[in-house]
C-alpha cells in the first residue's frame, strides 16, 4: 500500500483538495508503524513546498 499511495500522491498534487483526500485516505490503508513513518517522511519531503499547510495540519508538524 505505501508504494501505491506514493503514486497517487504524485499523480495529484497538482490539486490541493485531490491530494487532501487522497493523503487522508492512504493514512487510513497505512497501519504498519515503520511505513507510516517512512511515508510522512515522503510526504514532508516532496510535498511540503506544494502544500505545506495540508501536511502541517495532517502530521500534526
Amino acid at each position: 500500500m505505501l508504494e501505491l499511495s506514493k503514486k497517487i500522491l504524485k499523480k495529484v498534487s497538482f490539486d490541493k483538495l485531490l491530494f487532501q483526500k487522497e493523503l487522508k485516505k492512504a493514512l487510513k490503508w497505512i497501519t504498519d508503524a515503520e511505513e507510516a513513518k517512512i511515508f510522512r517522511e515522503f510526504c514532508i519531503k516532496e510535498f511540503y513546498h506544494l502544500h505545506p499547510t495540508i501536511i502541517k495540519k495532517t502530521f500534526a508538524l
